[in-house]
């Protein structure tokens, strides 16, 4: 049997300068991410720790699995079922991940969403990565890297020019999906922004 992922890298926190250092490069200042980050994860991509913050879905994971014998294993152990909402989500999703990977790793890997960016593993190639697992592994050892994964994933699904004009109903539909609205989505993105914005920012200049 595989050796189980650790889900403990080096951990490394965000420098000031990274925010708009990677920010830059979809052309948005560290407000913007800032926003982004403060809605996902109240700015910080480890849990207590020093794991990937990490949010298991079983109703994805049903769809990952699709119709079969691990299917109806994961149903039976209520890790996988058709709809969003069936069950409360515990506090601490790793334990429900961990028997997942034991029916299938990488489908169980794709049906959570990562880090900084909460980041859905089955958006890895959106991502820059070749893998949900090669994603998982980078997000550990670095907020760094969650961050470009997450700018890396709104380039690749045409989000940046929403968020570089604050079209925050438009940017929630994209990145957070057709219920944005009832959860006030982007109307915590724009007081986000809002807060962020009256801040002095790190200076940065991108090389040209």
């Amino acid at each position: 049997m595989e050796k189980m992922m650790q889900f403990k890298g080096k951990a490394l926190p965000l420098a000031d300068i990274d925010l708009p250092r990677i920010g830059a490069l979809i052309g948005v200042g560290e407000d913007e991410i800032h926003a982004v980050l403060d809605v996902e994860t109240s700015g910080s991509g480890f849990d207590d720790q020093g794991r990937p913050k990490m949010l298991f879905e079983p109703h994805i994971f049903w769809r990952q699995l699709g119709p079969g014998a691990k299917r109806d294993q994961a149903a039976r152990e209520r890790l996988a079922y058709p709809s969003w909402g069936e069950e409360a989500y515990p506090n601490d999703s790793y334990p429900r991940l961990i028997k997942a990977m034991m029916i299938d790793a990488e489908a169980a890997l794709r049906s959570a969403s990562w880090g900084l960016g909460q980041i859905m593993g089955f958006n890895h190639e959106d991502a820059g990565y070749g893998t949900a697992q090669a994603m998982v592994e980078a997000f550990t050892e670095s907020e760094a890297n969650q961050l470009d994964g997450m700018v890396d994933f709104i380039k690749a699904t045409h989000l940046d020019d929403e968020l570089r004009g604050h079209e925050w109903a438009a940017f929630a539909r994209g990145y957070n999906g057709p219920d944005y609205a009832r959860h006030g989505y982007h109307k915590r993105l724009a007081a986000a922004y809002a807060r962020w914005a009256a801040i002095r920012d790190t200076p940065f200049e991108l090389a040209s």
